[in-house]
């Protein structure tokens, strides 16, 4: 069987660049960054997609 293979730098960037709303401590992570509520943040990844960027523009009232 062959060995699974290690993270590479650009698979953890990739990771960090969106918000999986479906995960209980990425939405909690980017309230507590933004100062909104986990909510806010849910509905933010609904409306414009779980890009990490346009999720933070979006709650910050743009």
């Amino acid at each position: 069987m062959a060995k699974a293979k290690k993270q590479t730098a650009r698979g953890r960037k990739q990771d960090r660049a969106r918000v999986a709303g479906g995960q209980k401590y990425e939405v909690a992570y980017e309230a507590k960054k933004t100062g909104r509520s986990a909510s806010a943040v849910k509905k933010a990844v609904k409306k414009v997609g779980s890009s990490r960027k346009k999720v933070e523009w979006k709650l910050k009232g743009r």
